[in-house]
């Protein structure tokens, strides 16, 4: 990091308050705290700027495309949480399927890890939703308002006609984006064509208002007013980037030792008779940065890693006739040692790295292994807690038990269930059952027992459910274990 200080980062000491007023009865208020200045980033061009809005278009036409396609005859992806089925394609899964969260969650954090390991702020940079809607708002200002002097000069005059025109005209927009935004976000929970019909005709329901409100409001603020406060003060990773920081990981990183010392010249120089190094002070880097950092003082925790400041010093390079790379992504190690890009990446792909892609790819084959062993309906068992245990006619021991059978296809599916674990167990109520698609179904189930044929206390037994196909086959089959009870 750049040991040499910025006069516009320096900080002040706090005097106390005695020192600056000199006598009792003359009192200053001294303010402990700065005012947000507002930061006007300039647009550029690039390679970064490019892999930028490719991840924007991306991100965005999986986002608002998703709730739109079809499935059969139904949302290929919804969260139904009223029914307690989510739906992803042709997956249907139920909240015991949980653990399929489980494994996507670890598999969210170790590609965190292992971007960060490789590239730094990588996912902030370019596919976090506070970068992706930011640079779609700050695009919308850009086309009404005009390039960073442009806006600078409208936020510096006093009210027109012209100046309402266009910041109302900004607003609209923004307010737009935002609540189709929110009214995505609520697709995808509940059916995005029912939800549009009853938003036209004025009868959603209050949490679906709540919460398409509440997710427009939420991106209107971050993305057109917060910017990068949110990424500086709100977003915790930018405080723990550091402890997955080594000397070999990619960052953007400005090459001291090249540019410095730095100041202007004009074009046909020559920078070493001037004494200078390959920086012409243009402040061309901090003003495009959306954070509004000078990555000449080195890595700060507000870097995102987005790379604006390395296309925008390309662009200059290239009009003073010298070599691209002044400001590049680039390692530590590569730096001091003055390595070459295969050396570099050589030493980017280090056993830590190794080790993140290994336990990637042990839990997303699993992830697929359970996903292609998953049986088509799953089961739960529970006692009637009404009646433990009884005697009915003929001397028989009766346990009364409730089977909640989940169809996770969306075809129909036949069952027949049967008990086993003690001489004599029979079961007395119908053992064929028929589950809808997509559907989940308590069956009431009653197992009589002999009364000598097991002495008094509890044992274990072990339902069978199988699904059956129209000739009598079976398809497959789960078990699940419960006890009976004996009376003394």
């Amino acid at each position: 990091m750049d040991s040499k200080e910025n006069p516009a980062r320096k900080i002040v000491p706090i005097v106390p308050v005695e020192a600056v007023t000199g006598s009792g009865d003359d009192v200053q208020m001294v303010s402990l705290y700065q005012a947000t200045q507002k930061i006007y980033p300039r647009s550029v061009q690039g390679i970064f700027a490019k892999w930028r809005w490719f991840m924007v278009v991306l991100t965005q036409l999986v986002f608002y495309g998703l709730p739109w396609l079809e499935w059969g005859q139904r949302q290929a992806v919804l969260f139904d949480l009223g029914a307690r089925r989510f739906y992803i394609f042709g997956l249907v899964l139920y909240p015991q399927d949980f653990i399929y969260l489980t494994a996507i969650l670890v598999i969210s954090a170790f590609s965190l890890f292992l971007f960060t390991a490789v590239a730094g702020r990588l996912w902030c940079g370019y596919a976090c939703p506070q970068t992706v809607y930011s640079e779609i708002f700050m695009w919308v200002e850009h086309k009404i308002e005009g390039d960073r002097s442009a806006r600078m000069r409208l936020d510096g005059t006093s009210m027109s006609i012209e100046k309402l025109f266009k910041k109302g005209y900004k607003h609209i927009v923004w307010l737009a984006i935002a609540m189709w935004t929110g009214f995505t976000f609520v697709g995808y929970f509940t059916p995005i064509k029912d939800l549009g019909m009853a938003f036209f005709l004025g009868n959603m329901g209050s949490w679906e208002v709540f919460w398409v409100f509440f997710y427009a409001f939420a991106t209107y603020g971050n993305a057109g007013f917060m910017r990068e406060q949110v990424c500086k003060y709100m977003c915790p990773y930018a405080r723990f980037q550091s402890a997955m920081f080594d000397k070999d990981t990619l960052i953007v990183t400005y090459d001291t030792e090249r540019g410095e010392p730095r100041g202007a010249r004009s074009k046909k120089a020559d920078p070493a008779a001037l004494g200078l190094g390959a920086c012409v002070d243009c402040t061309l880097c901090v003003q495009v940065c959306p954070t509004g950092i000078d990555i000449r003082e080195g890595l700060q925790y507000e870097c995102i890693g987005c790379g604006a400041c390395a296309d925008v010093c390309d662009t200059v390079m290239d009009k003073v006739g010298y070599p691209r790379g002044l400001i590049k992504y680039s390692t530590e190690n590569a730096m001091n040692n003055k390595w070459t890009r295969q050396q570099t990446w050589r030493h980017v792909f280090r056993p830590r790295v190794l080790l993140y892609i290994g336990i990637l790819l042990v839990v997303v084959l699993a992830l697929l292994t359970s996903l292609g062993l998953r049986k088509p309906f799953k089961v739960d068992v529970e006692r009637d807690r009404a009646s433990l245990a009884r005697i009915v006619a003929g001397g028989r021991i009766e346990n009364v038990y409730r089977l909640q059978i989940m169809n996770a296809a969306e075809t129909p599916l036949d069952f027949r269930v049967t008990a086993q674990g003690l001489p004599g167990l029979v079961l007395v109520t119908e053992p064929a059952v028929r589950v809808a698609p997509t559907e989940s179904l308590w069956v009431s189930v009653r197992l009589q027992l002999p009364y000598d044929a097991a002495p008094a206390g509890s044992h274990p037994i072990v339902f069978t459910i199988e699904s059956m196909q129209q000739g009598g086959a079976v398809l497959s089959e789960l078990q699940e274990k419960s006890v009976f009870l004996v009376p003394r």
